[in-house]
């Protein structure tokens, strides 16, 4: 054999290797993009959350993720359906299961089995102050429902990932509402905890706590602004806990009591549609048309109707007050 055909044997054989070492590198390559593609993906889908209840504040809000706030495009209260819809199906609408848990010293409207609350004493975790409560149509706005972590700024960060059904249990889920003074929750608006905190400072490390607790339920993130915000607060009270997530009301109702006749009126549906979804659940609304039930007209934002209005029907005012959907 001549030299020249040894080499051209040894040539085949480091060529051979060449491919297959060649081969394997692309393989891993095309596994490791694969891999990163999957991630990615992943990233995008909303995870089930995290039951940070008992759990150190600081540890919770270290494992939330920081990124930067999405577009707001898409937004509107209608993303986390009807506004204080009965979602654990007690027969008493979301707004009246809060304020039956946070007043003391209640009185109800007669004829709504304990359920539309008429009087009552918050002792209001955000100024620190003493509110009477009386349900009226210039009066009901004193008290507002609260989401602890507003409807708007979850859908900036992450609720977009969110199923209907899971926006709207977000939107009335307990661990995420609270009775407060109505000024306070009109000045909150959307705002998360590096543009707004309680003006109680004995109040914050709860109330950011709580606002950690909701996000890692929700498979929410932070900004990062946001996250140094609650950090700060946080340092003042180290041994904070986010609270327990008990969801359960005492409310036992009838099906189609309602929310308050009068409710916040300082700005327009439309205004607060685009703005804090938490002032547009306490927004009155004008009576048109006509509804299958309590639940349409609330979604409507048309709560009450009083007998006369279009829309207004004897099966929608169950204590026959001429009063429906309260």
């Amino acid at each position: 054999m001549s030299p020249y055909s040894d080499r051209t044997q040894h040539g085949g054989r480091r060529r051979a290797a060449g491919i297959v070492s060649l081969a394997l590198a692309v393989a891993l390559g095309l596994s490791a993009c694969t891999s990163s593609l999957q991630l990615d993906s992943n990233d995008q889908t909303t995870s089930a959350g995290t039951n940070a209840s008992g759990s150190p504040a600081t540890d919770a809000l270290a494992k939330l993720p920081v990124k930067g706030r999405a577009p707001k495009t898409g937004y509107s209260r209608d993303q986390f359906g009807a506004a204080w819809a009965d979602v654990d199906h007690n027969g008493c609408d979301t707004r009246n299961d809060i304020l039956n848990r946070d007043l003391t010293d209640k009185t109800y409207k007669a004829g709504t089995h304990d359920c539309v609350v008429a009087t009552g004493t918050l002792q209001d975790p955000y100024t620190g102050s003493t509110i009477n409560f009386v349900r009226g149509q210039n009066t009901s706005a004193a008290v507002q429902i609260d989401h602890v972590v507003a409807l708007s700024d979850a859908w900036q960060k992450g609720a977009q990932q969110l199923t209907a059904d899971q926006r709207e249990q977000l939107a009335n889920d307990p661990y995420n509402l609270l009775a407060v003074d109505g000024p306070s929750n009109q000045q909150k608006s959307d705002g998360d905890a590096a543009t707004w905190l309680p003006a109680n400072k004995s109040y914050r490390c709860a109330y950011v706590a709580r606002q950690i607790g909701v996000k890692s339920k929700y498979a929410l993130w932070v900004t990062q602004a946001e996250h140094d915000a609650m950090a700060n607060v946080l340092a003042s009270c180290p041994s904070q806990t986010v609270p327990e997530d008990d969801s359960a009301t005492s409310s036992n109702t009838d099906d189609d009591a309602g929310q308050d006749s009068g409710q916040s009126g300082t700005q327009s549906s439309t205004t607060n549609n685009q703005q804090s979804s938490d002032n547009t659940d306490n927004a009155d609304g004008d009576n048109t048309v006509t509804y299958k039930n309590c639940d349409a007209v609330r979604a409507a934002g048309k709560a009450p109707l009083h007998k006369g209005d279009p829309g207004y029907s004897a099966k929608l005012d169950r204590d026959g007050n001429g009063v429906a959907c309260e």
